[in-house]
């Protein structure tokens, strides 16, 4: 169980048209990072005549070490192709695991550990590649014990 009493839950996600940017990253680089990625790619979307269809999100490449390989953007509604900086794609049609997590970003480590709990009792291997979608606005809401990030790990 997650501090904020969610269980992870198993779900289906169909396949996600996104524009996003991606790079290796040194973890205490990923704030700002994200700041630019997210900047460049509805900067781009918007150009292109598209539009956001939900909240940010990271896509995470195998496990966080001292860097990480990370993408991040939008999903996407409308055509888009990618520019020079900011590459279309997907997030895959796949089953999964998701939970929301509620708090400070540096403390996911829980949300991720509940949902490998949860994966691992089931029989599940998981993926090498997870998702988290930010639901709240830092510059909104400054509070970080109020935000809610949702975590999607597919199954491998």
């Amino acid at each position: 169980m997650t501090e904020n009493g969610q269980q992870p839950q198993k779900i289906h996600v169909t396949e996600q048209p996104v524009a996003v940017v991606r790079e290796r990253v040194p973890m205490d680089a990923l704030t700002s990072f994200f700041g630019r990625a997210f900047g460049a790619v509805m900067a781009a979307v918007q150009m292109q005549g598209a539009r956001p269809a939900g909240p940010p999100f990271a896509r995470y490449h195998g496990m966080p070490g001292e860097t990480v390989d990370v993408e991040a953007g939008f999903p996407i509604s409308g055509d888009f192709r990618g520019t020079g900086e900011v590459a279309s794609g997907s997030l895959p049609d796949t089953d999964a695991f998701e939970a929301v997590h509620t708090g400070p970003y540096d403390t996911l480590g829980t949300t991720y550990d509940a949902i490998r709990e949860r994966m691992e009792a089931d029989g599940a291997t998981p993926s090498e590649s997870m998702w988290e979608y930010y639901l709240t606005d830092p510059e909104q809401q400054p509070d970080p014990a109020t935000w809610q990030t949702k975590v999607v790990w597919p199954i491998a």
